[in-house]
C-alpha cells in the first residue's frame, strides 16, 4: 500500500472568499502580519499500489477526472 496526498489549491488570480475570510479574522485577532491566506484541500489516498511512479500517475489522473476543478484549481501530488 502507498499513500498519496493530493494539495488542491486555487489557482492564482481567482478570488478566495474563504481565505480573505481567515486573513480578516487572524488580524481581528491581533495576527497583524497575516496578510493574507489561501485555503485549499488536502486529499489523503490509500493506494493498492507498490510502485511509487504509477501510485503518483494513478493519484494524478484521480485528481485531474475528480479531486481538482481544472478551470480554477490546480493541484500536486506527493507520495509519501
Amino acid at each position: 500500500m502507498i499513500r498519496a496526498r493530493v494539495h488542491v489549491r486555487l489557482k492564482s488570480g481567482v478570488l478566495d472568499p474563504q481565505g480573505r475570510a481567515v486573513a480578516d479574522a487572524l488580524q481581528g485577532l491581533g495576527y497583524a502580519e497575516a496578510l493574507d491566506a489561501r485555503v485549499g484541500k488536502v486529499i489523503e489516498l490509500d493506494l493498492d499500489e507498490t510502485d511509487p511512479a504509477r501510485a503518483r500517475a494513478r493519484a494524478s489522473e484521480m485528481a485531474a477526472r475528480l479531486l481538482a476543478n481544472p478551470v480554477i484549481e490546480s493541484f500536486e501530488v506527493e507520495v509519501v
